[in-house]
């Protein structure tokens, strides 16, 4: 068996504030503490709760920590929810990473809230609301200024089901692997591709990108 998160605690301290410097984000000491500190508690959880297929602490670290921090530097806004959250990612690292934004961390699967629940009570983060339910019962007042998720299948079930979420300006924000192409040639009319983000993580094998859409301006309401 490898070594734990809190074996190598050091280490991944020093690649954490590496890779934030690499997309210029700036992270305090607490920050990263926190972020290694919700890492331990997905480990610890995950053995029980099954989280995540990924068990390794390298893997749980740059799969889903890194990953994660990826989409930093591009989101803009206020409120954010994060549908399908899982294990709150990336959720959860957006939320320590930005304390003055809010983010909902949303998922049907009661034994993955009560962990969210948790971890907001242990790290202190009041910028985190969890919601057990499934999307399209959540109407949330007032609307999101976006919705992010790396859960949906395909980019158009995203904006299907989470449209009800966000106000007409907002955005959504779908983390993918290799460009989706073929999705986004199927987007409904009423939707647009604002942009298109590679993503850089170090040691993680293929290609990572965020699709940033928006309601096409010509349409006066999401009706």
């Amino acid at each position: 068996m490898g070594e734990s998160i809190a074996q190598q605690r050091g280490p991944f301290a020093r690649r954490l504030q590496e890779y934030a410097a690499s997309i210029e984000l700036t992270l305090s000491e607490q920050q990263v503490n926190q972020l290694l500190d919700y890492l331990e508690l997905f480990e610890k959880w995950n053995k029980a709760y099954n989280l995540s297929a990924i068990r390794d602490a390298e893997g749980m670290f740059t799969k889903h920590l890194l990953d994660s921090l990826s989409i930093a530097p591009h989101l803009t806004g206020e409120r954010f929810i994060d549908v399908g959250t899982g294990g709150g990612l990336p959720g959860i690292p957006m939320a320590i990473c930005f304390p003055q934004r809010h983010f909902t961390l949303l998922d049907s699967a009661g034994k993955k809230v009560r962990f969210l629940f948790q971890v907001k009570q242990a790290l202190g983060l009041s910028n985190v609301d969890t919601q057990n339910r499934r999307v399209e019962t959540f109407q949330p007042q007032p609307q999101f200024d976006g919705v992010i998720s790396r859960a949906f299948a395909s980019i158009t079930y995203m904006l299907t089901w989470c449209n009800h979420l966000i106000h007409d300006d907002g955005r959504f924000w779908a983390m993918k692997g290799v460009m989706p192409n073929s999705e986004l040639s199927e987007l409904p009319k009423k939707y647009i591709v604002k942009a298109s983000h590679a993503l850089h993580v170090p040691n993680l094998e293929g290609e990572r990108c965020l699709i940033e859409l928006a309601l096409a301006q010509e349409s006066n309401s999401k009706a």
